[in-house]
């Protein structure tokens, strides 16, 4: 996508504009450019994410959810926004001001670059990485030194003990996520997410999700205490903690770990559909006429719609349970199913040339 945007971008009236003469400027110009692509949509999704997330909660406890801002409610997160926006920030008087304040922003950018790998088709990513499974796994586990970096700058023994608590969540899950990527790689052969998505392409029968089903579950699951989501949100548990290492955080800084939180719920959803349900691929060869990005929307929306739907209706898990689940569960069972799929392909003759 970086060498076909910069073979366009100098026809265009902004590249003639700036001259494609000026090396420098015109990369840095093509790059803002490109980066904007992805950033300006990204942010709108996630506005309206948090409104279908809300919509979806109000539907199974039957009742209206927003419906008054704009047409349907459509508009409620945007006028949210605009009040955090014109809240004041108020900063602790203990707090440590430049890493409270540096914390949120950390959230909200690593959120936001770890999409430089996700591929909406093909040849349409900003950078197509031989090892993009590796810098998706890399920015998700830095995502956790913004929450160290909130609780403690806090100067709060609530926002302490969240951030504390999320750290160990994170690093516990993460394990099972990676043995269970393993799993994947091994049957395609590469960490291009590209390469995975190619490696299914066909009809649905094709998908990864079918020979590698406990994968998936278990990924899913994982999923949903890696981006701290109900019933694994326990470093924001409102109940005790009173929403943990956000609690000292207002107006813009609040609004930067939400719109951060938000971003990589769309995040992971994104990568179980490149992973297991076939990326940009139709279900079936008949709707190839549809463009392979709407169809990677709408298997994200499908991902995002599971995990709201588990927010909905599963209770909250006590703290000692989640840590059993992680290293007493998923853990003994990722590592069988890395032995157990690495001999079926091995006598199955599946393993990758």
């Amino acid at each position: 996508m970086v060498e076909a945007f910069f073979e366009w971008f100098p026809t265009t009236w902004l590249g003639m504009f700036f001259g494609v003469e000026q090396t420098a400027l015109f990369y840095f110009i093509a790059i803002v450019a490109m980066i904007l692509v992805i950033v300006l949509p990204l942010l709108i999704a996630v506005a309206f994410t948090v409104y279908f997330d809300r919509k979806i909660w109000a539907a199974v406890q039957m009742r209206r959810g927003p419906n008054v801002v704009g047409p349907f409610g459509l508009l409620q997160s945007f006028a949210d926004g605009i009040k955090l926006f014109l809240k004041e920030t108020i900063i602790p008087s203990g707090a440590n001001k430049v890493i409270f304040l540096l914390a949120p922003m950390i959230t909200f950018t690593l959120a936001l670059i770890a999409w430089a790998v996700i591929p909406f088709g093909e040849g349409m990513a900003v950078a197509n990485l031989n090892v993009g499974v590796l810098y998706i796994l890399a920015i998700s586990s830095l995502g956790v030194y913004g929450i160290i970096m909130s609780g403690w700058a806090s100067n709060s023994r609530y926002a302490f003990l969240g951030s504390l608590r999320s750290a160990a969540q994170m690093v516990s899950y993460e394990v099972s996520i990676g043995f269970v990527l393993v799993c994947v790689l091994m049957a395609v052969g590469s960490l291009n997410l590209s390469d995975i998505v190619v490696a299914q392409q066909g009809s649905i029968l094709n998908w990864y999700i079918w020979p590698f089903l406990p994968i998936y579950v278990i990924f899913f699951i994982s999923t949903l205490a890696e981006t701290n989501r109900p019933p694994f949100d326990l470093p924001e548990a409102e109940a005790e903690l009173v929403a943990g290492y956000q609690v000292e955080y207002s107006s813009m800084a609040f609004a930067l770990f939400f719109l951060g939180e938000y971003a990589n719920i769309l995040l992971m959803s994104a990568v179980m559909a490149i992973l297991f349900l076939g990326g940009w691929y139709a279900p079936l060869e008949a709707l190839d006429f549809i463009p392979g990005w709407i169809w990677l929307l709408a298997k994200t929306a499908f991902g995002f719609w599971m995990i709201s739907m588990v927010k909905a209706f599963v209770p909250r898990y006590r703290y000692d349970q989640l840590m059993r689940l992680g290293w007493k569960v998923f853990l003994p069972i990722s590592l069988f199913l890395v032995i157990f799929y690495a001999g079926v392909m091995m006598y199955a003759g599946w393993l990758p040339k």
